[in-house]
């Protein structure tokens, strides 16, 4: 990890920053434009209910330039938790300089500290070659399953 680039938990002073990293993020991997006010609700509810997950954020120079959520997925089949990467993202001008690993490597290192932890997963867009990359050279796997939804 670099030695400029710091990981904490995301704190209240940060909603606005992951408000629009979030924004900034549906724009680009979806082309979808997300309507503020209802990301920041959705943002502010994992504040107000921490069992809901938690954020982290990555700073250089006291400037936060990535961050990522994490939520809980009990595994009845192995009496332990995933935790689920959300809502990744990384300045442009940031990438592909150790942000993310730094930010994945702290997430691993609470999830090895939380003896309900079995796994960490997390969802990527089909053509997102990069990323696809970024979280192999991390030791991560792709996995057998196939995404299905259905919103409500």
């Amino acid at each position: 990890m670099p030695d400029d680039i710091s990981v904490r938990a995301a704190a209240r002073i940060d909603v606005e920053t992951l408000v629009r990293f979030n924004q900034r993020l549906a724009e680009e991997t979806e082309d979808k434009t997300l309507d503020a006010e209802t990301v920041r609700g959705g943002v502010e509810a994992v504040f107000d209910k921490p069992t809901r997950g938690f954020y982290l954020v990555a700073e250089r120079g006291g400037c936060v330039v990535g961050s990522l959520m994490v939520i809980s997925e009990w595994s009845d089949w192995r009496n332990g938790a995933f935790w689920w990467l959300q809502s990744v993202y990384v300045r442009p001008a940031d990438r592909r300089k150790g942000v993310y690993q730094a930010l994945h490597r702290a997430v691993r290192r609470r999830a090895r500290d939380d003896e309900d932890v079995c796994g960490i997963r997390l969802y990527v867009e089909r053509g997102n070659e990069g990323a696809q990359k970024t979280y192999k050279a991390l030791g991560m796997t792709e996995a057998p399953y196939r995404l299905y939804g259905e919103m409500l």
